[in-house]
């Protein structure tokens, strides 16, 4: 009874009823009556006539043609609640008043937009006034199956029918919902395309005389289905057509009264009370079983001859609460659960990785499971009925010998650590976890062993990866600090010094790049052991990161005694490094920082000592530079510079001046050199000189070459446009060529502009080829394919300029201002500046001698044979409106080939 409570209370033999009531439909089947007929709008009128919805012309000529035809009603299933097109609306109208009463139309509930309220859709009035209307909602239940078809629906206070009870022609407001009867197949139901209707064929019409007509839609397109029982799918006109054929065929079905099946139950306690202790066990489980069948094969018979449906879930809900107690009667469970409990402490204890051992109340071993046998490598038949405390080992690291008693008083779980020695001979360390419990016999104890050799390798392995530099052996970083903070602190108390020395290993990327990193490996750990073997007297050697080392010593004074130590470094860095079956000789940078003056604490020191190595890295390579406050200065002032320099990209502070370009023959103008000022908002003009090497090593570098290369393109088109055709020149940057799209973003500024290719003229330095040798000649070749001219600027100022000539592709070259200023006075400037000349003519290129401050100088290079000049004699570099006034007036322009 209790259980029977619980399942109705909580609903769970509902479920159950469906089931056996959908199982039921499954097994009986029932032809429809063929009275009803389902003018489908399904996918071949759909195809043929064309997207949904239709005209409702079409829908009139539908009923004109079912009429013509003899049917005696027409539901449509169809939404005819929103207007459409007139002419069809009033064609549909007049159809429905010919057919003088003989249609039905849809009404249909929804919820309103809100989602609070109701909302039902009527036919319009124009249609309702010459047909009838139905109620078409269905309910789903909870398990998403529509099982329950009602009479009719109270809306807005009226009774109005459904469209099945109307085709019926049986329906009134006080009849409840009913069961359909799934066991009618739908294949059977007579099913006619509209499309075919609408041909007019005689033989179809003829199928229709005297039926009643549904017209919907059975398309899957327009989504009008419904899940019904046994994983079936109907459609909306065909789960009403089943509907209606229900009350037709008089199978409007209806569970029996729960008092039967109370009833029932009662019969059955009454059985199972009869024959519980006079039948075996067996017997009873096979008279349930058969009273289970004989129920059932009843309740089918039932429903198949009789508009009910008998509800025998609680009944079968009896059977096996009954079965559950026959098992429960007849089953040990205490020893099945012992008998559970005990394999599976054997699995268990088999499968444990680490070691089990259990011990009787005298402490003689009972369990012994193969992981205690692998960590001490005795066998179980050797083991069992030992004692335990033969495990120990005496003599070993722990202060106390093992014994069980310690941990009697202790509570379960206590873990303690012991030395064990194995069958070997070898002692060991082994954590031990306890536990105790009562048994039968007295206290009975059980301990998980672990060998914690590998665990305490495995430890003291990642101490030293922590403290050590894997590779060379060396102390890291983390350790470096540490013991630099503990020389430090020793030092404030002895009032002594300690020196840092960072030094890194000139040109080892080479040895990486030639010989692999396997050879430069072993070039470090052989400068590692020669740094190992100058600190052993209290020092420190580390390796901070790739080629970069540390030293760290205690010093007496920062004079004589620093410069020994780094006079020792170097030496034992000087002689031949073996590596492998090799020598190589390095040279080593270092920076040096020396407590108190060099840092007050561990990170001063190594930030500070670092700053002097970088300083030593960019002006003293092979040789130390010891820290000063200038450095970081030096520093400061540069971030300094680099911040303002990104604020005064985004604020749009630079300008570009430019300065003219003139033929020495007759001082007309050719072109203008594009070149970038700084308008600081408290500096005013910034010298390009003090800001563009930040520039061109800075993030702002990009995006300032950019805008250069962009507004110096746009002044030239603007000049190109109003007749003055100039040769604008621009200056590159080092990392325009090192992102490897200059030739493309060239492009795309020639084609933004509208400058003609050959008015751009790309200045290049020495630096920039030294970047990727093969990379600038691919890129300068794509530029001059463009039609823009290149050129060598500040040409005779580096150490390859005359291989540059012919290994790149250059329209023409600058001769340096150096060459220029001292050119009447200094006759080696006279000679060089000729033979560049003399060069340039024979190798085809132009040439532009820059920095001529007076008349003079330029009436001797045009005497040498140079064409082209820039300098302050003929104008400084000056913004665009005064560039324009100044020389834009003047009759002197030409036309740049």
């Amino acid at each position: 009874m209790v259980a029977l409570a619980i399942a109705l209370s909580c609903g769970w033999h509902s479920p159950l009823r469906n089931a056996l009531t959908d199982l039921r439909f499954a097994w009986q089947s029932r032809q429809a009556s063929g009275d009803i007929v389902i003018v489908a709008i399904d996918a071949p009128s759909i195809e043929k006539i064309g997207v949904w919805p239709w005209p409702r012309r079409l829908h009139a000529e539908l009923v004109r043609r079912l009429e013509a035809a003899g049917v005696q009603d027409i539901a449509f299933d169809v939404d005819f609640s929103v207007p459409a097109d007139a002419v069809s609306d009033q064609a549909f109208a007049d159809a429905l008043d010919k057919a003088g009463g003989s249609v039905i139309l849809p009404s249909f509930s929804q919820p309103g937009a809100d989602k609070t309220e109701i909302h039902v859709n009527r036919p319009l009035r124009q249609f309702s006034d010459h047909a009838w209307t139905a109620h078409v909602n269905v309910a789903v239940e909870p398990d998403g199956l529509v099982r329950r078809y009602p009479y009719g629906e109270m809306l807005d206070g009226k009774f109005l029918p459904s469209m099945g009870a109307m085709l019926a022609g049986q329906y009134a407001e006080q009849l409840s919902p009913f069961l359909i009867d799934f066991g009618i197949r739908g294949t059977s139901v007579p099913k006619i395309s509209f499309v075919d209707v609408l041909r007019g064929d005689d033989a179809t019409l003829a199928r229709l005389k005297g039926k009643k007509i549904v017209v919907g839609g059975t398309a899957l397109e327009l989504g009008d289905r419904f899940s019904v029982p046994n994983g079936r799918i109907a459609s909306g006109p065909l789960l009403l057509v089943l509907a209606a054929e229900s009350i037709l065929q008089n199978r409007a079905l209806h569970f029996t009264s729960d008092v039967i099946g109370l009833a029932a139950v009662g019969l059955l306690a009454l059985i199972v009370l009869r024959s519980w202790r006079r039948l075996p066990a067996g017997r009873r489980v096979l008279l349930l079983a058969g009273i289970a069948a004989a129920a059932e094969v009843l309740a089918f018979l039932l429903q198949s001859r009789l508009p009910l449906i008998p509800d025998t879930s609680l009944f079968h809900v009896a059977i096996a609460v009954y079965l559950g107690a026959i098992a429960l009667d007849e089953i040990d469970f205490r020893g099945v659960l012992g008998s559970i409990a005990e394999n599976r402490f054997q699995r268990v204890a088999m499968s444990l990785g680490d070691g089990l051992v259990c011990t009787d109340h005298n402490r003689l071993i009972t369990e012994w499971n193969p992981g205690a046998a692998a960590i001490f490598g005795y066998t179980r038949e050797e083991m069992i009925g030992r004692p335990f405390e033969g495990l120990g080992a005496d003599g070993g690291k722990t202060s106390r010998p093992l014994s069980i008693h310690d941990i009697a008083g202790l509570p379960a779980g206590t873990v303690r650590e012991f030395d064990g020695r194995r069958k070997s001979g070898e002692v060991f360390p082994v954590e031990a976890s306890f536990s105790r419990w009562q048994g039968t016999d007295g206290h009975q104890y059980g301990v998980i062993l672990r060998d914690l050799s590998v665990r305490k390798r495995e430890a003291e392995r990642i101490r030293y990866l922590a403290e050590y530099d894997s590779p060379t052996g060396l102390a890291n970083r983390d350790t470096l600090h540490a013991r630099l903070a503990a020389m430090i602190a020793a030092a404030e108390k002895d009032g002594g010094k300690v020196a840092l020395l960072v030094l890194g290993l000139d040109g080892f990327q080479h040895i990486n790049g030639m010989l692999g990193h396997a050879a430069g490996d072993l070039v470090l750990r052989a400068v590692s052991d020669r740094l190992r073997a100058e600190t052993l007297d209290g020092g420190i050697a580390a390796r901070l990161s790739g080629d970069e080392f540390a030293v760290a010593s205690s010093i007496a004074g920062a004079g004589e005694t620093f410069e020994r130590l780094v006079g020792r470094i170097e030496a034992c860095l000087a002689t031949p490094l073996i590596a492998g079956n090799r020598q190589h000789r390095v040279r080593v940078s270092i920076g040096a920082a020396v407590f108190p003056a060099g840092g007050r604490n561990a990170d001063e020191l190594l930030s500070n000592s670092h700053l002097a190595f970088c300083r030593a890295k960019a002006t003293r390579r092979g040789g130390h530079v010891l820290f000063a406050d200038s450095i970081r200065q030096e520093l400061e002032t540069r971030l300094t510079l680099e911040a303002e320099l990104a604020v005064a990209s985004e604020r749009h502070e630079f300008e570009l001046f430019y300065q003219p370009q003139v033929r020495l023959a007759d001082d007309s103008l050719v072109g203008a050199e594009a070149l970038i000022r700084w308008h600081h908002p408290v500096r005013g003009l910034v010298s390009p000189a003090e800001f563009m090497p930040v520039v061109n090593t800075s993030a702002v570098s990009g995006p300032v070459a950019a805008w250069v290369l962009e507004t110096a393109c746009r002044q030239a088109r603007a000049w190109e446009l109003a007749g003055q055709r100039l040769r604008i020149g621009v200056n590159l940057s080092p990392s325009q060529l090192q992102s490897g799209d200059l030739a493309d973003a060239v492009a795309q500024v020639l084609a933004d502009t509208g400058l003609t290719p050959s008015l751009l003229e790309l200045e290049v330095t020495e630096d920039i080829l030294l970047t990727d040798t093969q990379r600038v000649l691919d890129t300068f070749l794509k530029i001059q394919q463009l039609g823009a001219r290149i050129v060598f600027d500040d040409f005779g100022t580096g150490y390859a300029s005359l291989s540059y000539l012919k290994k790149f592709p250059l329209d023409g070259l600058k001769i340096d201002r150096s060459f220029v200023v001292e050119l009447i006075a200094d006759p080696d400037d006279d000679a060089i500046v000729g033979s560049t000349v003399s060069l340039s003519k024979r190798l085809g290129l132009s040439v532009t001698a820059e920095g001529i401050e007076n008349r003079a100088t330029a009436d001797l290079l045009l005497s040498i044979g140079c064409e082209e000049g820039q300098g302050y004699f003929f104008g400084r570099p000056m913004p665009a409106h005064e560039f324009e006034s100044k020389f834009m007036a003047r009759d002197t322009f030409v036309e740049v080939a």
